[in-house]
């Protein structure tokens, strides 16, 4: 386990908006975000858990989508394809996309494939020379004193945004500061993803909201 730098390699962040946010699709968000949630779920394989009726699975883990391929390959080949790296990199920015939308945070609807106000750059690791080549067998392992973090991060999230969906629609404003919150929250969860899951650096991720 490396230590961590100031600038970790997984970068996350969303703009904030100054206009007047858009008080009927902030109403009605649960339901708007629906479709583009199926399309997330499909691309996950067993994106939903029937038998727990745990609802939809953030980013297709239950179908090993990003976390299988890269270990085997990285662990047996020492090798991370460049297309399947471009695959992650584009799930997980769609996935972003998405959750940022159900949480407030923008009034564009997801797009599939543009970048719109939602930024998350993943390094593309030499595996060879980069990446430790039995690590990824126990990152997830020494990754959970960041899931046990997120747990409680996650709840206070979900308070965040119950709150700014009151104060968007009196006042038409999501607060700045329940903004960073959110937003750290996710910039915290996708360098857990990163190193975890999607593999792409040996460097620890920092215990911190901010960039």
């Amino acid at each position: 386990m490396q230590s961590t730098s100031p600038g970790y390699p997984v970068q996350f962040d969303v703009d904030y908006p100054d206009d007047a946010r858009n008080r009927v699709t902030t109403l009605f968000r649960l339901v708007l975000v629906i479709p583009i949630l199926i399309v997330l779920a499909s691309l996950g394989e067993s994106g939903i858990d029937s038998k727990a009726g745990n609802g939809p699975v953030f980013a297709g883990f239950a179908g090993g989508i990003l976390f299988i391929p890269p270990l085997l390959l990285i662990v047996f080949r020492q090798k991370y394809p460049r297309w399947w790296f471009d695959f992650n990199l584009n799930y997980l920015r769609f996935a972003n996309r998405a959750f940022t939308y159900l949480l407030l945070l923008r009034d564009e609807y997801p797009s599939t494939d543009e970048e719109q106000a939602v930024h998350l750059e993943l390094p593309y690791p030499d595996a060879a020379t980069e990446l430790n080549q039995w690590l990824p067998l126990v990152k997830w392992f020494l990754a959970i004193p960041h899931y046990i973090v997120l747990v409680f991060l996650f709840i206070g999230m979900v308070l965040a945004t119950i709150v700014a969906w009151f104060a968007i629609l009196f006042t038409g404003r999501y607060p700045r500061s329940l903004f960073d919150f959110t937003v750290g929250v996710m910039r915290w969860h996708n360098r857990v993803v990163g190193y975890a899951f999607a593999l792409v650096t040996d460097q620890y991720p920092p215990f911190r909201l901010s960039a």
